[in-house]
């Protein structure tokens, strides 16, 4: 059987009843259309019945089916980014996200699903538009309130459930509910008639079912009858259905314990999913304890107001939009939305702050998953941050706090974003400013943007020693240090990170960033041929990160040590240095490091007597420099291992074959570059006598080398 085509759908799809004829009307429409939306009231079941329909045509595209989830996002100009983390997209270049986006999808043949758009609906459309005519293979299935209407939009209104598949519903979710007073029967004439009361919208039939345990169904459908007068009268201009939905919902909150209602409104702050300790601080108070947050809870669990879910960060909680947006209601009316928007953007930042101190430990892979599943709410602290200049240092500390994130994580064009709009707001040269200035010319560096870099790392630095702030022009001089290396000037990185490491030193100051420190010193000096100092200064690095339980910059800490060993002619430990440095990289979405990895395993495989895969790997490293940027803008020293793999590898197997095995390494997606350059290799059959010398090891070292002149070319790299 073929291997499933990537994506991003979740597993509730398995939750899915009923349907038949909308489910097969729908997937005609995605093989007529390439762009069709699925419209209807709130809680209808359109992102269900759109993802199952998306499922069942899986096939159709070889390059996947994913989700973007834009229910949390209010500003328009994260609509990129937040479908290029969607694809599952790291780009490191200074290129803006649209073009990323149609880059990535313009030679792809892959079903877009956007659900949740309607607050960023002209936005959505134009750029919906744009990637349709830029990638000819493109297909997208919009769920929302409205239309996009964009040209050539097909609409699929979704109507309510009906009695059949509702009691269906009804029915599957009450075996789920705890033994109570209301086991319900499908053949009961109660539930066809709350069935039929609750328009068939699931919604509302999954909330009368959370109230079993409790009630029978003849009692729910008695107060359901009661209310449904009396809480539609309020809004008369609303559709029926708006009015049913608000109805089940005004109901359910009815029902709910004054404890209850209170944690349903104060939740209501949180953008996307959120863990326990996060409810019990933002939400607890002198009215609701925060020892009582988790029994509470635990109640809005029981009664599908609240979905619990498992993730790769832990345990996380979420509101369902409709539910969301009416405890938002409540909190207005209660006068209390400012108040909880400041606790939650508080405990963010102590969140941002906490995790960049446990960067530097056992715990960085965990870090990078709750700092991914915390983003959503991360983005609204910054909003919330950004709205007033009075609170813009706010915003400056917490972008600049998730540089660990924005570097560690491949998401510079986002870190870009938020501190460049932190930065445009006036205030004072204190800390805050200072830390995201060096951030911000950190992030630039690495996008090879010197322009901006230069300006924002000179102006950190002068601020700093006018300020007497001897850690940010530490930082400052150390990222500028970063800059020269990067552009080949060896000396000048030298003479910068030297200097940056004796300040961290002076100050007491240690973690990745001064550990990466070292290792781009250890590089500046490989580059101009002092190996033994290099290897030195990483097997200190390396000792260190196993102390600590760092890993982010142990993979370049490995980096360097496996160039020694393919330099030493030790092909087996280079290659399991290298590995392991690749591992580490992919783990972390790190795609500066991984890209220059696989080109140091591609020179490594080339140098163990295999040009064929060589040729691969080097097809999959230029691929993944596409969304690194230029072969590293140009370098010609982290270029060598390139250009030697591949001089090789060519005159081994001829400038056709080298080209089809290349071509073949190009096609590669990330994960399966990782996966072919990890793969255990099996030792390529001896060439014959008068073909050993071209395959053979590198001729024999000088004393320096990485020092001679032709070293930009890569010759000097063996």
């Amino acid at each position: 059987m073929p291997a499933p085509a990537p994506g991003n759908l979740p597993a509730e799809l398995n939750r899915f009843v009923g349907r038949d004829d909308e489910l097969a009307t729908l997937a005609r429409h995605l093989g007529d259309s390439r762009l069709v939306t699925v419209v209807g009231v709130g809680g209808v079941g359109k992102t269900r019945l759109a993802l199952k329909a998306a499922d069942a045509m899986k096939k159709r595209y070889c390059d996947g089916i994913w989700l973007a989830e834009l229910s949390a996002l209010r500003d328009p100009e994260l609509l990129e980014h937040a479908l290029v983390e969607a694809l599952g997209l790291t780009d490191h270049s200074s290129r803006p996200a649209r073009r990323v986006l149609a880059g990535h999808l313009a030679t792809r043949q892959l079903l877009l699903v956007i659900d949740g758009f309607e607050q960023l609906v002209d936005a959505c459309a134009t750029l919906v538009r744009e990637l349709l005519r830029r990638a000819p293979e493109l297909r997208v299935l919009a769920v929302g309130r409205r239309p996009l209407r964009v040209d050539g939009e097909l609409t699929f209104a979704l109507a309510p459930m009906t009695e059949t598949d509702a009691v269906r519903l009804f029915t599957e979710r009450a075996t789920a509910v705890p033994p109570g007073p209301g086991q319900a029967d499908a053949r009961s004439a109660a539930v066809q008639e709350l069935c039929r009361r609750l328009d068939g919208i699931p919604l509302a039939l999954e909330l009368a079912a959370g109230r079993l345990h409790v009630l029978s169904v003849e009692q729910i459908l008695d107060r359901v009858g009661d209310r449904f007068r009396v809480l539609t009268e309020g809004r008369r201009g609303a559709p029926p259905r708006h009015q049913t939905l608000r109805t089940a919902i005004g109901w359910s909150h009815e029902l709910c314990t004054p404890a209850e209602r209170l944690l349903w409104a104060r939740l209501s702050v949180f953008a996307g999913p959120f863990d326990l300790e996060a409810a019990e601080y933002v939400c607890g108070g002198p009215e609701l304890p925060e020892e009582e947050v988790l029994d509470v809870l635990a109640e809005l669990i029981s009664q599908s107001l609240v979905v619990r879910e498992e993730t790769r960060a832990g345990t996380r909680y979420r509101m369902l939009d409709t539910v969301r947006a009416y405890g938002a209601e409540w909190l207005d009316a209660l006068e209390d939305t400012d108040r909880m928007r400041r606790r939650h953007r508080d405990w963010y930042m102590g969140l941002a702050t906490w995790y960049e101190l446990d960067w530097f430990s056992p715990r960085q892979a965990e870090v990078a998953a709750g700092t991914e599943s915390a983003l959503p709410n991360l983005r609204a602290a910054l909003e919330l941050c950004l709205e007033s200049p009075d609170e813009a240092h706010l915003g400056q500390h917490l972008a600049g706090t998730l540089w660990f994130y924005w570097a560690g994580c491949g998401r510079l064009t986002e870190g870009r974003h938020w501190l460049g709009r932190a930065l445009a707001l006036d205030s004072p040269y204190d800390e805050s400013r200072l830390k995201a200035l060096w951030v911000l010319g950190y992030v630039a560096v690495l996008q090879g943007d010197n322009t901006a870099a230069s300006g924002a790392l000179h102006e950190c630095r002068e601020e700093a020693e006018r300020t007497g702030n001897a850690l940010a022009r530490a930082y400052a001089v150390h990222r500028l240090g970063c800059q020269a290396l990067l552009t080949d000037d060896m000396p000048r990185a030298e003479r910068l990170l030297r200097s940056a490491l004796a300040s961290y030193r002076e100050l007491g100051e240690l973690n990745s960033n001064v550990l990466m420190g070292q290792v781009e010193l250890a590089m500046a000096l490989v580059f101009q041929g002092d190996l033994e100092a290099a290897v030195a200064l990483c097997e200190e690095v390396r000792e260190i990160c196993e102390d600590s339980g760092e890993r982010w910059t142990r993979a370049y800490a490995l980096y360097v040590l496996a160039y020694s060993a393919w330099t030493r002619e030790e092909h087996t430990e280079a290659r399991a240095l290298i590995a392991e440095s690749i591992a580490i990289h992919h783990g972390f979405n790190d795609l500066v490091g991984l890209v220059l990895a696989v080109e140091l395993m591609a020179l490594v495989t080339a140098s163990e007597g295999d040009p064929a895969e060589a040729a691969v790997l080097q097809g999959a490293a230029n691929g993944l420099w596409g969304s690194v940027g230029p072969q590293l803008f140009g370098s010609g020293f982290f270029g060598a291992p390139r250009a030697l793999c591949e001089r090789r590898a060519s005159e081994e197997l001829g400038t056709e074959r080298y080209a089809a095995y290349e071509g073949e390494g190009l096609g590669l997606s990330p994960s399966a570059a990782v996966e072919r350059a990890l793969a255990e290799r099996r030792r390529p059959a001896a060439a014959p006598p008068h073909q050993q010398s071209n395959a053979r090891r590198p001729a024999r070292r000088t004393r320096k080398p990485a020092g001679s002149p032709t070293a930009r070319g890569g010759e000097a790299a063996g």
